[in-house]
């Protein structure tokens, strides 16, 4: 038996957290809310057992809390993906753990930080076309084979989670951490594979303007993979904190956007034609070549589709939430691209495979400037402090908020 955070299933708690998130007061007070309103306790609870000699027992050692989460806490996330997950599962899908079995090439207690797709490899099922293409993000078999349903470690009820002390995972799922590499960086290594996937998605022509919209977590190191892995040209960052405009600086931006001075800012850049309608906010005829649309809400996404020229292109690797006027996306011809999790080979149409995301992201993470992204790490039954300071993490000039499970 040992300590985890478990999610049951409530329709109840989901409505009353969407419906209170929804108000001003509930934006202001999105921790509280996850902790009062959402189907989340602090449990004693049996160890996951591993199915077979392919799967191992992990202790967590930092488990960090990502937009995504919130999202689930506070309602807003999409009842889309309620049928991909299976009841109680114990949240945390960014896991740095240390293993306590052992595998070929992998000692007992070896650092490691966690895929957490739960892909057909895991779930012991020949594998689909996807996974055959190396596109693992995409498996077609998250609802079947030897687990219960999950799309990821962190929402299936056999796996566990990294908000517990003990939890398993598939040989398919670990990556081992370098020793150069202090637990706080590789905390960030899988969000960091998502980033990398998200620049991956499309092709980025050398010389090339990108907009990141949001200055997060996942705003900051898609930054970082657009800077390291392309040839971009300009790359302009709406930030909306003044410690992420300097992170954002720090990492390459051309130049920060307030979130209030988008469309003239650009305009400015970029030559474009501003056009402000009797109703609605305002957008360019011109603009900029790509978007990375970071934050997950529907005003991130509107402003994606308002600041491109036409046949742009916009990457939503933010999990989408609200409602959004798609009139631009069919009137200027846009691309819209989805960045969901990791691949073990890279996605780029007429891409031939490379390194996988996660290897990609432990070399990047050993040479970025990440120091001080993880400042401050919780204990579980400090739970409701934990997720107050995530929802807040932006105001309180944190970026990233993590879980240190064993500690007390």
């Amino acid at each position: 038996m040992s300590l985890a955070l478990q999610y049951h299933r409530s329709v109840g708690r989901y409505f009353a957290a969407r419906a209170v998130s929804g108000t001003r007061a509930g934006g202001r007070l999105a921790g509280a809310l996850a902790s009062n309103v959402a189907p989340l306790r602090l449990v004693e609870q049996a160890d996951p057992v591993p199915a077979d000699e392919s799967w191992i027992r992990v202790e967590p050692v930092l488990s960090g809390i990502c937009g995504s989460d919130l999202g689930l806490l506070t309602g807003r996330s999409s009842p889309y993906l309620g049928p991909l997950t299976s009841m109680p599962f114990v949240p945390g899908h960014e896991v740095l753990g240390r293993t306590l079995d052992e595998l070929p090439g992998l000692p007992r207690g070896s650092r490691v930080v966690i895929d957490p797709v739960l892909r057909c490899a895991a779930r012991g099922l020949p594998a689909c076309p996807a996974c055959i293409a190396g596109h693992t993000s995409r498996c077609g078999h998250i609802t079947s084979g030897a687990l219960a349903a999950g799309l990821q470690t962190g929402f299936c009820a056999d796996t566990g989670g990294g908000w517990s002390r003990r939890m398993v995972a598939h040989a398919s799922q670990l990556h081992l951490v370098p020793d150069p590499l202090s637990d706080e960086i590789a905390i960030l290594v899988e969000p960091l594979a998502c980033a990398v996937h998200a620049v991956r998605r499309v092709p980025i022509s050398p010389g090339a303007s990108v907009l990141v919209i949001g200055a997060g977590t996942v705003g900051l190191l898609t930054l970082l993979a657009l800077r390291k892995l392309t040839a971009a040209g300009e790359v302009y960052v709406i930030a909306k904190h003044a410690h992420q405009a300097d992170r954002a600086r720090e990492l390459g931006a051309t130049q920060i956007i307030g979130i209030d001075s988008t469309a003239r800012t650009l305009r400015r850049s970029t030559g474009a034609l501003l056009v402000e309608p009797e109703l609605g906010e305002s957008y360019l005829l011109g603009g900029m070549d790509l978007a990375f649309e970071c934050t997950g809400g529907a005003a991130g996404l509107n402003t994606a589709l308002r600041s491109l020229q036409a046949g742009g292109t916009v990457v939503a690797s933010g999990m989408p939430s609200g409602g959004v006027d798609l009139t631009p996306l069919w009137y200027r011809e846009l691309l819209l691209v989805g960045a969901y999790a990791s691949a073990v080979g890279a996605c780029a149409v007429g891409e031939e495979p490379s390194r996988g995301d996660f290897p990609e992201a432990i070399a990047l993470a050993g040479s970025a400037p990440l120091n001080g992204y993880v400042d401050t790490k919780y204990p579980l039954e400090q739970w409701r402090d934990a997720l107050d300071h995530a929802a807040a993490a932006g105001r309180l000039g944190t970026i990233k908020v993590v879980f240190a499970p064993g500690r007390s």
